[in-house]
């Protein structure tokens, strides 16, 4: 099968095509024919490697433009189709692999499948009637190695392709600046960056930390709460690879001795994606974490889908759509508090309703509310920011963090001038907050009258799907963390656990849920708050104001038809 050139001039512009599809943009398309006429490459291996388009999109536009299938995963065979036909180097140099031979048709996935003069020459030397198909040039590559190579990875051909020669001349400490921006702009560290960013991504991690130490450079990836090692570059590449992220981030590149913040933006794998950047200065360099957020996950602010049982959801609502007072969210770093705060603001984001947010730093953009970043280095801090916010006649502020009794003293004084404040405070419970409030110096009786209630959260991993597989603990285990069968009604009776597979990258897991506790202000607790109880004694009668709330739900489901207490506590389980 072959494509001829006058049947390829009838067709658009390829980079058209990308345009018209709405997977790149004027700008990016620029800067991808800009390399282009530099480098000599295909224009859809340079959008790839800048990150502007998903191999996988990539593939399926050049396959329908030159009207030659793509070859996918499932294509490629786990042992060689050729042993000692072809060699290796002859293979790796034209970019195809055989991946298929049937009825005297050998299949062939090329990163070119028009080079002509490739095709002759295997026709020639197998004697085989050719069926070429379109292959991505990383997945060629690394079923060559992995067939008849070393099983080197695409990192490791990056690396290969940077000048041994400038890079063994680097010291630890560089002091020319120009130096280390020529060495930071070169394209195999570009893609090398670019390479560790979408692998990231397509991995579902939050966070990637680069860490350098005293013999290596160690990168890790933080999947569903926990870091991952990964494929690291050599410690020789430190300078180039944290100076390229500092350049991306317009952070000062000369500057090693401070801790710096930064942001980047970028479009990979075809979503849009900001990455906070945080430098810090440590033994053996700087320690680079950036922080991935992904602005196309709108399905993130839907507030039925963050995992509240029914019965905490109906209160939650309720609570965020009063028209004053106080809703705080607690728990520690990373459990999910802003992503909580955003979605009420999305629920009730309404024409008759203005917002202002004062953050640090904005993670996200919701459109038709006015976001603040806090700035110290001017005086713009959530204490002096608030002050004026309330002066812009809001209907609902959110303040990201209370961190002092100045913020505290504000935000409850709103409150109870009539605004709804959504803010965050570091607690391990909901009961907590309070007593951490008047810790703060706030005075009881104003906490009391403007706090409307306060949730609690953590985020925990969800076994994956795909690899569950039922298990039977013994009895004995089940006892050490507390499980009683038969103790709890609707209590399960299965248990089970992931095995690891390539949809969960062998963790055992796919991502994560959110658990609540979700403390409503009533009156008892409001005495108790005047009375400055401690947090074990708030505790106690919060849970026994949700028991009782939990019996009188429950009195509900039998006048519906189910006969027992016992049954009514198991269905309200089952919809929890």
């Amino acid at each position: 099968m072959s494509i001829g050139i006058e049947t390829l001039k009838s067709k658009p512009f390829i980079g058209q095509v990308f345009l018209e599809r709405g997977l790149i943009d004027a700008e990016e398309l620029r800067t991808a024919l800009g390399l282009q006429a530099e480098s000599r490459e295909k224009l859809g291996k340079i959008l790839v490697d800048l990150g502007y388009v998903s191999e996988k999109d990539c593939l399926a536009v050049v396959s329908e433009h030159i009207g030659v299938p793509a070859a996918g995963a499932a294509d490629y065979p786990k042992v060689p189709v050729l042993d000692g036909v072809l060699s290796f180097r002859f293979m790796k140099l034209c970019r195809f692999v055989p991946v298929g031979l049937e009825n005297g048709r050998l299949a062939l996935a090329m990163a070119d499948p028009l080079d002509a003069a490739t095709l002759d020459a295997v026709r020639q030397a197998t004697g085989y009637e050719l069926q070429p198909l379109l292959g991505a040039e990383s997945e060629i590559l690394d079923a060559l190695e992995n067939y008849y190579g070393s099983s080197a990875s695409t990192l490791g051909r990056i690396i290969e392709g940077i000048d041994e020669g400038e890079i063994e001349t680097l010291s630890d400490e560089i002091d020319d600046i120009e130096q280390l921006k020529d060495l930071a702009s070169e394209a195999p560290v570009i893609r090398l960056v670019n390479l560790l960013i979408s692998r990231a991504i397509e991995n579902r991690a939050s966070d990637i930390h680069i860490e350098p130490f005293e013999k290596d450079l160690k990168v890790r990836y933080r999947i569903d709460g926990i870091l991952y090692d990964v494929e690291s570059p050599p410690k020789k590449l430190k300078a180039a690879v944290i100076s390229r992220i500092k350049i991306m981030a317009r952070l000062n590149i000369a500057e090693r001795r401070l801790p710096q913040d930064g942001r980047i933006k970028l479009k990979v794998l075809g979503k849009e994606i900001d990455l906070r950047v945080s430098t810090l200065p440590t033994l053996y360099g700087e320690s680079v974490v950036m922080r991935i957020l992904d602005k196309s996950n709108t399905d993130l602010y839907d507030i039925r889908r963050l995992g509240f049982p029914e019965d905490s959801l109906r209160t939650f609502e309720a609570l965020i759509r009063r028209p004053h007072g106080i809703f705080l969210v607690t728990g520690p770093t990373g459990s999910g508090k802003t992503t909580t705060l955003y979605s009420a603001l999305s629920t009730i984001n309404l024409p008759d309703k203005k917002i202002i947010t004062i953050e640090d730093p904005i993670e996200y953009q919701i459109e038709g509310v006015n976001q603040i970043h806090v700035n110290p280095q001017i005086g713009l801090t959530f204490g002096t920011g608030l002050r004026h916010i309330v002066r812009q006649d809001p209907d609902v502020i959110m303040v990201g963090e209370i961190r002092d009794l100045e913020t505290a003293r504000i935000a409850i004084q709103a409150a109870l001038t009539g605004h709804l404040v959504f803010s965050t405070l570091h607690t391990n419970d909901a009961p907590s907050a309070i007593t951490r409030l008047i810790d703060m110096g706030a005075e009881d009786y104003l906490i009391a009258s403007s706090l409307l209630g306060v949730l609690a959260q953590r985020l925990v991993r969800v076994i994956c799907p795909h690899c569950r597989t039922e298990i039977h603990p013994v009895p004995e285990m089940l006892e050490d963390i507390g499980f009683r069968p038969g103790g709890i009604p609707g209590a399960p009776d299965r248990f089970y656990e992931g095995r690891g597979c390539d949809h969960c990258s062998n963790t055992g897991f796919i991502g994560r849920m959110g658990i609540y506790e979700l403390m409503e202000i009533n009156d008892d607790i409001r005495k108790m708050t005047i009375g400055r109880a401690d947090a074990g004694q708030i505790r106690k009668k919060a849970i026994e104001n949700g028991m009782r709330s939990l019996r009188e739900d429950g009195w509900l489901k039998v006048r519906r038809g189910v006969t027992s207490l016992s049954e009514v506590l198991r269905v309200t389980q089952e919809e929890a």
